[in-house]
């Protein structure tokens, strides 16, 4: 599964950029805003430190409008992944930037069905927001594992981009639901390589290689 962040914050990603883990980075028009770049300027930054997939999202809301901040999106890197909305405009847009050799992402999917339309409007990626699912009660695990089984039943390309992670557990249900990415904030990656055993475990080996006197290898 590729591991995503979901951050806007140059410094942050290159920070963990040379773990070798990172896969590609998500953004919104919220986390751009929260950042307070420049859209244009930050999605080219970005771009620089990851080389794979970098979502940037249009803020229009009509088709034809999308269609063109896609356009511009997509110019400005050969990695950028076109964000579109789960809206009926916005699967128009999928489809035409799809034909035009453009990448996108559909986001704020809720259900089979807006899977399985983002699917035929030939999105590279659906983006199911897992963790608003489970804020209302809901299983967005479950979401993941039934577009899973319609997308390998029907042989759709399309690749299921977990999102709204909230915890650690979220990713590890992720991967096994057969999503075939996750992007999750940058202080759950920061989790992912915790557990107490692993942390009690290196202390005795160093304690005992110490003990006995060694030093460096």
């Amino acid at each position: 599964m590729m591991i995503f962040l979901d951050t806007a914050e140059a410094d942050v990603i290159a920070a963990r950029a040379d773990t070798g883990l990172v896969d590609g980075v998500t953004t919104n028009p919220s986390l751009i805003a929260k950042a307070g770049a420049d859209i244009k300027e930050r999605i080219a930054d970005i771009c620089g430190l990851i080389p794979g997939p970098v979502s940037a999202e249009v803020v229009a809301t009509e088709a034809s409008a999308m269609i063109a901040e896609g356009q511009t999106l997509a110019a400005l890197a050969d990695n950028v992944v076109v964000k579109l909305p789960l809206t009926m405009e916005g699967l128009k847009a999928c489809r035409a930037l799809t034909d035009n050799g453009i990448a996108t992402n559909v986001t704020l999917c809720f259900s089979i069905n807006q899977a399985l339309l983002a699917a035929k409007a030939g999105a590279t990626f659906v983006s199911p927001f897992i963790g608003r699912l489970d804020d209302r009660g809901e299983d967005g695990l479950g979401l993941i594992e039934d577009i899973r089984h319609i997308y390998d039943e029907h042989g759709f390309a399309t690749r299921i981009l977990a999102a709204s992670i909230r915890s650690v557990e979220h990713v590890e249900g992720s991967a096994m639901a057969g999503a075939d990415a996750c992007t999750i904030p940058p202080n759950i990656f920061d989790a992912l390589v915790q557990h107490e055993l692993t942390d009690k475990g290196l202390e005795a080996f160093l304690k005992d290689w110490a003990d006995a006197g060694k030093g460096a290898i």
